[in-house]
């Protein structure tokens, strides 16, 4: 064997992971990430709407996205005390703003959550619009 045989698979190796490196993609923390994360961002433009706006950075781009915008009833708990005469309700206001930084091969490298309405005991309302059953 000679020695040019013998390192060409371990130039091959350096090289492949050196260039792995420039095309990373964030590990998920959160469903609306593992749903994302890897996919086309002309996917996810084309199912939610554009984004509002965008800054160029090197080989990436930051997209600025919001939507989402729903209005829903909740009940509310009632004070201890007070005659339960019918269901108190409140109205919530539900939007999503999320960041993505998107590679120059257009694919989303990382989506980051801006503004979001949390709920007790279950997933937020960006969770539920961007990953859940309604967003995916």
């Amino acid at each position: 064997m000679t020695p040019r045989i013998v390192t060409a698979p371990s130039l091959l190796l350096a090289l492949g992971l050196a260039l792995s490196g420039c095309t990373t993609i964030s590990p998920a923390a959160n469903p609306i990430e593992s749903r994302w994360n890897g996919q086309p961002a002309g996917t996810f433009f084309a199912q939610f709407g554009p984004p509002i706006s965008d800054v160029q950075s090197g080989d990436s781009t930051l997209y600025t996205w919001k939507g989402g915008y729903r209005t829903r009833r909740v009940e509310v708990t009632p004070v201890k005390g007070e005659p339960k005469t019918k269901r108190a309700t409140r109205t919530e206001r539900l939007s999503c703003s999320v960041q993505l930084t998107v590679g120059s091969d257009y694919v989303i490298r990382s989506i980051r959550t801006v503004s979001d309405i949390k709920r007790a005991g279950g997933p937020s309302w960006c969770e539920e619009f961007l990953a859940g059953a309604k967003g995916a």
